[in-house]
């Protein structure tokens, strides 16, 4: 075994080793790529490096945050306790980690995940609309908070 002992991770290994049985073509598992999903009370999900580490590995980093407390959609939930963390290589914008603490922050990862897979920037995340208000949009504030551009806060 060499990722995480994790049901997604394992669900995914099958299914790249049945299409590699069946003779297709398989992009291998990015390890560094897996969602970590804790279901407490609040629930905790991360993917990626964090801040430490980042900067472990002599990254030039920029930080955002955004704490629900913010968020209109956490507001009218009436949970505002959590916030989201993103970790950005200030050179290049590689999305390095991010990290999320509050109610369905376990759904709210997968976003993360994604943008990492296809290499997306902070830039193009801040760029990209998302709806209002939700908790999802509280991902796309704190790229903006890293990036001095959040208007939330």
């Amino acid at each position: 075994m060499k990722g995480p002992a994790l049901a997604h991770v394992a669900s995914h290994e099958g299914i790249i080793c049945v299409e590699k049985i069946a003779g297709k073509e398989v992009e291998p598992m990015d390890y560094n790529n897996i969602p970590a999903c804790t279901y407490t009370q609040p629930e905790i999900a991360s993917v990626g490096m964090s801040e430490k580490a980042a900067k472990e590995a002599g990254y030039d980093i920029l930080v955002g945050k955004f704490p629900f407390m913010a968020s209109g959609k956490a507001t009218a939930a009436g949970n505002r306790e959590g916030m989201i963390k993103v970790i950005f290589d200030a050179k290049y914008g590689e999305w390095l980690g991010a990290h999320m603490i509050g109610d369905n922050v376990t759904e709210l990862i997968a976003e993360v995940v994604v943008a990492r897979k296809l290499e997306t920037t902070g830039k193009e995340i801040i760029d990209s609309v998302h709806p209002h208000p939700t908790m999802s949009e509280a991902i796309m504030e704190a790229i903006a908070q890293a990036y001095g551009e959040c208007v939330d806060l």
